[in-house]
């Protein structure tokens, strides 16, 4: 949150503010459930609407003070970094596949691990590399390319293969410790974040597991026996073209941040192009050029998100979600339930896991005082929560890279949301550890 942010006056609690996250939810759901078809509304239209309809709320507050209060929240920092994060993923993703290390790790997928296990793993190769690069998005970027094209090769279904793809980075977002929604998490309640991950082992262990044998199952192994996209021989140069997959995740467990490792595996894949003659200098900027547009839809839905949620922040939306929350909360374990309540609600309108923590965070800590919640547990229920939601709205950063670097086969959001099945396992397991808890 920006200093600028800090120095806005909110105002009171008020539910008029949070009418235009229901009007999102009324025009987008609406629209495509009449229509029986969710790609009619694009997502980026839905929140112009929404967006539109906080800036006329609020008569009292002149309207350019509203635009620029929305201009603040699209500015937000950690907006901006999603934003970058888009950015430099939408280049190496372009980049490594001009390069050939998309096809080259196809070849290496189908060279080691047999057919009947190609989803599940691509579950645990994303859940290995975005727990050492502690983001889900960095890791989707980099991997559905290549579940893309194991689809197109193999004749797999490609709504599980990329479900599969994007359960994994989740699973290894939420167990990572240098995730932005741990982070958050264990801090807003000063908590260790090795303690804070004990509690999430408890909670997702077990889903993790049917996870692991869903996608083990023949009904999502079977293929269509298509031909090989590569018949080359498997040799060194292959595995050169996949070096800056392979250093994502080396580098990454050395605990680099993310962005350097998508700027640097950008240029190490614009070296190996022109090394081997694939392209030149002037060829590879195109391919850079043209990556880091390819995420202008995603960019332009994360920044108005930013803008909607700072104009509903500030005429007493969030105060109002929070309050309403807090009325029903009796007992330790209604307690636990309005903590979920709570960060799944402010998730669900932001579609940011890590803001929907730290806005949540200090209410949080108050409630896990009041009816004696340890504050390790109140962490973990906020991370496995946020995770939840995240992974199962279609307009989550997560679905929205996987559908944009996914759409020249035509794939959609609930298309993707129907082959993952990590995140409602998640959930079941969050229902299941809530229900334990002694009144």
């Amino acid at each position: 949150m920006t200093n600028q942010e800090h120095t806005q006056q909110w105002r009171e609690s008020s539910f008029k503010a949070i009418i235009p996250f229901i009007v999102f939810v009324l025009f987008y759901f609406g629209f495509s459930l009449w229509t029986k078809d969710f790609s009619k509304v694009p997502m980026t239209v839905a929140f112009i609407i929404s967006s539109a309809t906080a800036l006329i709320l609020n008569h009292k507050e002149k309207l350019s003070k509203k635009i620029e209060l929305f201009a603040l929240g699209m500015g937000n920092k950690d907006i901006m970094i999603m934003c970058l994060i888009f950015i430099l993923a939408g280049a190496f993703t372009a980049t490594a596949k001009a390069v050939g290390g998309v096809d080259a790790a196809v070849m290496i997928a189908q060279h080691f691990i047999p057919s009947q296990f190609m989803v599940l793993g691509l579950f645990v190769i994303s859940a290995l590399i975005s727990l050492a690069i502690g983001t889900s998005c960095g890791t989707i970027a980099a991997i559905v390319p290549i579940a893309v094209t194991i689809s197109q090769a193999l004749g797999f279904n490609p709504a599980i293969l990329l479900g599969a793809t994007v359960g994994g980075a989740m699973f290894g977002d939420n167990m990572s410790l240098i995730s932005d929604t741990k982070i958050a998490a264990s801090r807003t309640q000063n908590v260790e974040m090795r303690d804070e991950m004990f509690y999430n082992l408890k909670i997702i262990t077990i889903p993790a597991i049917l996870c692991l044998i869903l996608y083990s199952l023949p009904l999502f192994t079977a293929s269509g026996g298509a031909v090989n996209v590569e018949s080359e021989v498997l040799n060194l140069d292959s595995f050169i073209k996949v070096a800056p997959y392979i250093l994502l995740l080396i580098l990454g467990i050395s605990g680099v941040n993310v962005m350097f490792l998508l700027l640097f595996g950008t240029i190490l894949n614009t070296i190996i192009g022109i090394s081997y003659g694939i392209f030149d200098i002037f060829t590879a900027f195109a391919f850079i050029g043209d990556g880091t547009t390819s995420m202008a839809n995603t960019i332009i839905v994360a920044m108005l998100a930013g803008g909607l949620l700072l104009l509903v922040r500030y005429n007493g939306g969030i105060t109002y979600i929070i309050r309403s929350t807090e009325k029903w909360i009796k007992s330790k374990k209604t307690c636990e339930v309005g903590i979920c309540f709570l960060v799944g609600i402010i998730n669900l309108f932001t579609a940011n896991n890590t803001v929907a923590i730290i806005t949540s965070g200090s209410i949080v800590k108050e409630l896990a005082q009041k009816y004696e919640l340890k504050p390790e547990r109140a962490a973990s229920l906020m991370d496995t929560t946020s995770c939840c939601v995240q992974g199962m709205i279609p307009y989550g950063a997560q679905i929205l890279i996987a559908t944009a670097l996914s759409a020249s086969i035509g794939m959609t959001s609930f298309a993707i949301l129907k082959g993952l099945f990590y995140p409602a396992l998640m959930l079941v397991g969050l229902v299941f550890s809530i229900s334990r808890t002694k009144k």
